[in-house]
């Protein structure tokens, strides 16, 4: 069985046992889950070369950027994206890891905000008028804290008739 196949049926079941309608969102949780299933994606290497490993580290990466001589705006995008991808991930999967290890406050705080930057980005750079609905990274942020939900149902109900994901344990 595929992977992004299995992601993207247990989450598409999951929104529906959960009532929630976007199928935007949905597909863009499953390709998360597909993305985070190699370690390189979820802990990107930095410009500096280090490998990124906490939200903090991301958040460094973010001012290390700004200092950089070949700054580029579509970096800063890309890795304000991934601070909302990885805290989204953290707290949909490893909720209680994140809950021990951390705030989950905080978590919450800096993936809206990672999501927020990324959707005001897209709609001031792209799209001039906003779709019926909102962006998804604006709906992201918006709902982060119901996603971070629907995913940890996700791993609890779906996870366990699926292929060997010892990574998720």
């Amino acid at each position: 069985m595929e992977l992004r196949s299995f992601f993207d049926r247990a989450v598409r079941a999951s929104f529906r046992d959960l009532a929630l309608h976007d199928d935007a969102a949905a597909g863009y949780l499953a390709d998360l889950l597909t993305r985070f299933a190699r370690t390189e994606q979820l802990f990107p290497h930095g410009i500096t070369g280090q490998r990124l490993e906490t939200v903090v580290d991301l958040l460094l990466e973010t001012q290390a950027l700004w200092q950089d001589a070949s700054f580029s705006p579509e970096r800063e995008v890309a890795v304000r994206r991934h601070i909302g991808d990885y805290t989204l991930f953290m707290l949909g999967v490893f909720r209680e890891r994140v809950e021990r290890m951390a705030s989950s406050g905080y978590y919450v705080t800096q993936g809206r905000r990672a999501y927020r930057f990324v959707s005001e980005h897209d709609r001031a750079s792209a799209r001039p008028v906003r779709p019926a609905g909102g962006t998804l990274f604006g709906r992201l942020a918006d709902r982060f804290e119901g996603y971070a939900r629907a995913l940890d149902y996700t791993r609890r109900v779906h996870f366990a008739t699926g292929p060997s994901l010892s990574f998720l344990t």
